[in-house]
């Protein structure tokens, strides 16, 4: 790239770094409690769907919920029509620092710097989709850096879900993340930390625990390879090795995540007794009987598979990728019937952060109930991240981390992306303009669907932002018509 095409770009994320600074010191909760009006509530544990439905907030907690709640005097009253209001999504399952593209490359040739300006972005684009809380599931080789973002968005100075965040993950040498593409002989840095013994998995934990990471992500797993139609993955640590990293996990406080799609690892993971199973497309009857019993929860994690699939670079590469897909879809039926719990995470960075919601839309695509999914997402999201009395429930005493979408999810769980309204500790973080509003309602009726509409808006927003630059340079008309784009294309998103 052209080295003031670079500058260009570099001035470009540091302007939006302080304009996102801005607005997330602007959001902060207001001294007048806040009641919620909408058509529906659902109360996410029971399924009970109270209509309609209201809250009462104060500060940055809920105060009352129900069909009707005390109007304080002086309260700020926001009629969300007919809409159903929700507890904050989780994703359980991100990758903050990852970005569409070849990711081998992106931890070669971009600076952890660089990196990090780019996660923060990430998280924002996760907040204005409706995801109040999630767990980054490891910084592909950017070490702890993921706690300087989580310690920007506790400090209100940028905008982003609340997070649990593991730092790198930790692999075997010449595992799945061991950069094992390149040239051995140009020792080309892993994605993930060394540990190749019980000792080694203990060292590499007390090292990023001192880093400040929340949990452990180990990857158990990998190479996949569909043979016969049939998925095959070695395992990386045994049983004991990972019993040794829970132990440790423990003895901190912490919990251990692992990356594990088939057996046997799958079944060593949950000997093991770790606090979920990511991907989980190959599980045996004693592995889920011992998910049931210890309560460990599978996450798919389809939509990162899906994008796979039609993103590919060769009708090869699209037809094994199917292939896997298709092993998911009849592994997770079986999943269902057998009755092991599940949470909700994406997998997203490798697809397009703030687009994750279609996840929820997958797993009842393929096989469980609406109220299902978004239990699977608030509840045993919440239990994962650690705050199981915090967020993930409209209750009194829990944090204002709450959504509003459109119609009723119940009868179809699509309306989740994107969420109309979003509040994240008693603060408003997104509410539609209603230049948005006409914008989508007039795409939609000339037939164009909301991808489309977004993208079409991105280009009527840079064009008309360049021609403003032209003209109204050092005017506060450009100023302003920016800000107006900058608004509408979020709320459009």
């Amino acid at each position: 790239m052209p080295k003031f095409l670079e500058r260009l770009r570099f001035i470009s994320v540091c302007a939006w770094m302080t304009f996102a600074a801005s607005a997330a010191t602007a959001q902060q909760p207001t001294g007048a409690p806040i009641v919620l009006h909408a058509a529906r509530l659902l109360q996410v544990e029971s399924g009970a769907l109270l209509q309609p439905g209201e809250i009462l907030i104060e500060g940055e907690r809920i105060r009352a919920v129900g069909r009707s709640v005390e109007h304080p005097q002086g309260a700020k009253v926001i009629d969300l029509g007919d809409a159903t209001l929700l507890p904050g999504l989780i994703d359980a399952h991100v990758h903050l620092f990852l970005h569409p593209g070849a990711e081998d490359l992106q931890t070669v040739e971009e600076s952890v710097p660089w990196r990090t300006l780019l996660a923060a972005q990430a998280a924002k684009a996760d907040l204005m989709a409706g995801f109040t809380a999630e767990r980054d599931m490891g910084t592909e080789g950017a070490g702890s850096a993921d706690s300087a973002v989580r310690d920007a968005i506790n400090a209100g100075l940028i905008p982003g879900p609340r997070m649990r965040i593991s730092g790198n993950a930790i692999n075997i040498l010449g595992g799945h993340e061991d950069a094992i593409r390149y040239n051995p002989a140009q020792h080309v840095l892993p994605n993930a930390d060394y540990a190749n013994s019980s000792e080694q998995l203990i060292e590499v934990i007390r090292e990023q625990h001192k880093e400040g990471s929340d949990f452990v992500k180990i990857y158990e797993t990998g190479k996949d390879q569909m043979v016969d139609g049939e998925l095959r993955t070695p395992y990386q640590y045994t049983e004991a090795q990972l019993a040794a990293a829970v132990e440790e996990a423990r003895r901190l406080g912490v919990t251990v995540a692992v990356h594990a799609q088939g057996e046997p690892g799958t079944l060593y993971a949950a000997q093991a007794g770790v606090t979920s199973i990511e991907h989980a497309t190959q599980l045996s009857d004693e592995t889920m009987r011992l998910m049931r019993e210890k309560q460990i929860p599978a996450l798919p994690t389809f939509v990162v598979f899906d994008y796979f699939a039609q993103h590919a670079p060769s009708p090869a590469v699209a037809a094994r990728e199917q292939a896997m897909l298709d092993v998911k879809i009849r592994e997770f039926k079986k999943q269902i019937a057998a009755g092991i719990p599940f949470a909700v995470g994406s997998d997203v960075g490798p697809f397009p952060h703030g687009t994750q919601a279609r996840e929820m839309e997958l797993m009842v695509r393929y096989g469980m109930k609406p109220l299902a999914v978004l239990q699977a997402d608030m509840i045993e999201g919440a239990k994962l991240l650690g705050w199981e009395v915090q967020i993930g429930q409209l209750k009194p005493g829990y944090f204002a981390d709450i959504v509003a979408v459109p119609g009723n999810p119940l009868e179809d769980i699509s309306a989740v992306e994107p969420v109309s309204f979003g509040l994240q500790g008693g603060a408003v973080v997104r509410e539609e303009s209603s230049f948005g509003n006409s914008f989508r309602s007039t795409a939609a009726h000339c037939g164009v669907g909301s991808e489309d509409a977004a993208s079409a808006f991105a280009f009527l927003a840079s064009t008309f932002s360049a021609f403003c630059a032209r003209i109204f340079s050092r005017t506060c008309v450009y100023r302003w018509g920016l800000t107006c784009l900058r608004e509408s294309f979020t709320a459009l998103r």
